[in-house]
């Protein structure tokens, strides 16, 4: 965590550093920076700078020039060129005290576990890896509709119910929202997608009625090992 933190909407200048130099520096638009995690994006037509190597590479398509950028980046002998960002948005995401030249799913899981800020956990929730998502919904920051934004994400069934496990425990999933999952359980179950360990957290919750846990655990898709489970922590609430 950091006590210096940039504004929402201001700018922040990015620069990767190697052997004590600039290799590239470009302007950013804040979006979030809770001092845990800096979030920032950046659009096409924005000025920066680049190694020759590989805007060379940019311009001429030369791709001998853009591999000749690693090995001057090795050795730590490059020139800087002006560049004109193009083509694409860049939403960028970095954790305080971390290096972020090059990012990996690992960076985003970390910053994902320590934010608070339900922004960034939007923003980061609309990245592929279901490593991500778990991480998101085990943080108790994420607020309700990004959770129920979450429990529709597919990926392999573990990953899914991996999901759908942590989302049924999180405090924020309430109200309407807690009743569409039950139906987004139901239809898992009829697909044969066994999302047990997602029942029995909610039949070990307050809020889902008795009536409504038995009625999934009879659904085809369903198991006797699941309606004996939902059985007992049905019988184990602290509020029977």
């Amino acid at each position: 965590m950091t006590a210096d933190r940039f504004a929402a909407g201001s700018t922040a200048v990015r620069r990767d550093i190697a052997h004590g130099r600039v290799w590239t520096a470009m302007p950013y638009t804040v979006l979030a920076d809770d001092g845990a995690g800096l979030t920032m994006t950046a659009r096409p037509g924005i000025a920066s700078l680049a190694p020759s190597s590989w805007t060379t590479s940019q311009r001429a398509g030369d791709d001998a020039a853009r591999k000749r950028g690693i090995a001057d980046l090795a050795a730590g002998h490059w020139a800087l060129d002006h560049w004109v960002w193009r083509d694409t948005v860049v939403l960028s995401s970095f954790a305080a005290g971390e290096p972020y030249s090059v990012h990996d799913g690992g960076d985003y899981r970390r910053l994902a576990e320590r934010t608070s800020n339900p922004d960034v956990l939007r923003r980061l929730a609309r990245g592929e890896y279901p490593f991500v998502w778990h991480a998101i919904a085990a943080n108790a920051a994420a607020p309700t509709d990004l959770l129920v934004a979450l429990s529709a994400r597919r990926n392999t069934t573990w990953n899914e119910n991996h999901l759908l496990q942590l989302i049924a425990v999180h405090p924020a999933l309430t109200g309407e929202a807690l009743d569409g999952f039950v139906e987004l359980l139901a239809v898992r179950l009829r697909e044969g997608g066994r999302p047990y360990a997602a029942v029995l957290q909610l039949a070990g919750r307050p809020e889902p009625t008795a009536e409504r846990l038995h009625w999934l655990a009879h659904l085809p898709g369903a198991s006797a090992r699941l309606r004996r489970g939902v059985t007992r922590a049905l019988v184990a609430r602290p509020d029977r």
